[in-house]
């Protein structure tokens, strides 16, 4: 099969029972459109979240997105269905960086560190096409892997803080409407409850006069998107370091969730995929955008439609670009007020946290194990209370030192107790 071309799934209008649209098959090109649009939909939310926190542009990080999935499409040969949006991961780097504006940092230094993840990434994808994942595996248990994540997430809620007491009438507003909206529907509308619940959130603050329309009147409804070129500094590329962790555990997450769903065997694709991330979010870097992750909320896409065509994908990914040149839309996404980020930052960085302990659940993690015990709650104290120490012109700040701990300190201390016999 070629790269661009697809069966026809029977009459290319519908999915029998007990049947799925496979990922070298499509449904007719406007079904397969439809698919595609409702692919653009899932990922809005999140994929827009990102930049709307850091303060990237959201057009050029959507512009990137859309660029990564093709990539993706590209050099997995069609085999991986999979939408490339922002990862929630850089947020705590990001955050980082921008407010090390006096010591190297801000928002080029900070693209600087995406792109350093990037290709650290890419360089992981190619070892594991070497070698496989068992090494991987090895590395990067599940108690490591949920205790980096959860820190990640609870390490932000100083800056979700921030926001919230700004307007904090907005922020109780928005983070119950993402309540209200998540308890009362169901399927997709479930899963963009956040998005949705930042729509309320921005409507209610322009309602009462506190969003900023100048820029939304000046912006252009159409224009290529704004470039940034990134700066390098160590000190700041260092704090990004916990973000291949958490990449390389979604990415590969991803590929053995579609190989379950779609019943085909994808582990030689697992290079591939590290590797198509790793080179998506280098070639974000390099313009602006936020470093990409595979995306869950596609997954349910898939999952609903029962269609894993890898041909709505591409519509998806053109799509994103062709959305990505209108500055106006951006310019309102910009303008979100600070209480209706606050509400969102509250759901959104305590939900990262709560995933990390979805997979110590998930995988059974044991914390009748001294070592286990010791390892997580050191690791996350260090996240959440961000223990920062600096050494010549190198900050390691507590998303890393937590990470060092996680990693490496269970590996010591694992190899000591299987060393005496425990």
């Amino acid at each position: 099969m070629s790269l661009l071309s697809w069966k026809l799934h029977g009459n290319g209008k519908s999915v029998s029972a007990g049947e799925v649209v496979s990922t070298d098959e499509r449904l007719t090109w406007p079904r397969t459109i439809g698919v595609g649009l409702q692919h653009i939909a899932a990922m809005f939310g999140a994929t827009f979240l990102v930049p709307i926190i850091t303060g990237f542009s959201p057009t050029t990080t959507l512009f990137f997105s859309g660029i990564g999935t093709i990539l993706f499409l590209i050099i997995t040969k069609n085999r991986v269905p999979s939408y490339l949006g922002s990862s929630f991961a850089f947020l705590g780097p990001i955050a980082a960086a921008m407010t090390a504006a006096g010591t190297g940092g801000g928002m080029a230094a900070a693209l600087g560190g995406i792109v350093f993840t990037g290709v650290v990434l890419a360089l992981v994808g190619l070892a594991v096409r070497a070698a496989g994942i068992g090494w991987i595996n090895w590395l990067l248990p599940p108690v490591v892997t949920g205790t980096i994540v959860m820190l990640i997430g609870f390490n932000l809620a100083g800056a979700a803080k921030g926001n919230f007491t700004k307007e904090p009438l907005i922020a109780i507003i928005t983070l119950a409407s993402i309540g209200v909206i998540g308890a009362f529907s169901k399927g997709f509308m479930s899963r963009i409850s956040i998005f949705l619940g930042l729509v309320v959130g921005y409507v209610v603050a322009l309602a009462m006069g506190d969003v900023d329309t100048k820029g939304i009147s000046a912006a252009a409804w159409f224009d290529t998107p704004t470039f940034t070129t990134p700066t390098f500094s160590t000190n700041i590329m260092i704090l990004f370091l916990p973000v291949v962790l958490v990449l390389i555990a979604e990415n590969v997450g991803h590929v053995k969730a579609v190989a379950a769903m779609t019943g085909k065997d994808l582990d030689d694709q697992m290079g591939n995929a590290l590797m198509a991330d790793g080179l998506a979010t280098t070639v974000a870097g390099f313009g602006g955008g936020s470093g990409t992750t595979t995306y869950a909320e596609n997954i349910g896409v898939m999952a609903a439609t029962r269609v894993y065509s890898t041909a709505a994908y591409w519509i998806a990914g053109v799509g994103a670009i062709l959305l990505s040149l209108s500055p106006k839309f951006g310019a309102v996404l910009s303008a979100t007020p600070a209480g209706a980020l606050g509400g969102v930052s509250t759901a959104l960085f305590g939900m990262i946290g709560i995933l990390g302990a979805r997979i110590w659940i998930e995988s059974k993690v044991d914390f009748s194990d001294s070592t286990n015990l010791l390892i997580a709650a050191s690791a996350l104290i260090m996240g959440i209370a961000d223990y920062s120490w600096t050494q010549g012109d190198y900050t390691f700040t507590g998303i890393v030192n937590g990470t060092l701990v996680a990693v490496i300190g269970y590996r010591v201390l694992h190899a000591i107790s299987k060393a005496r016999g425990n």
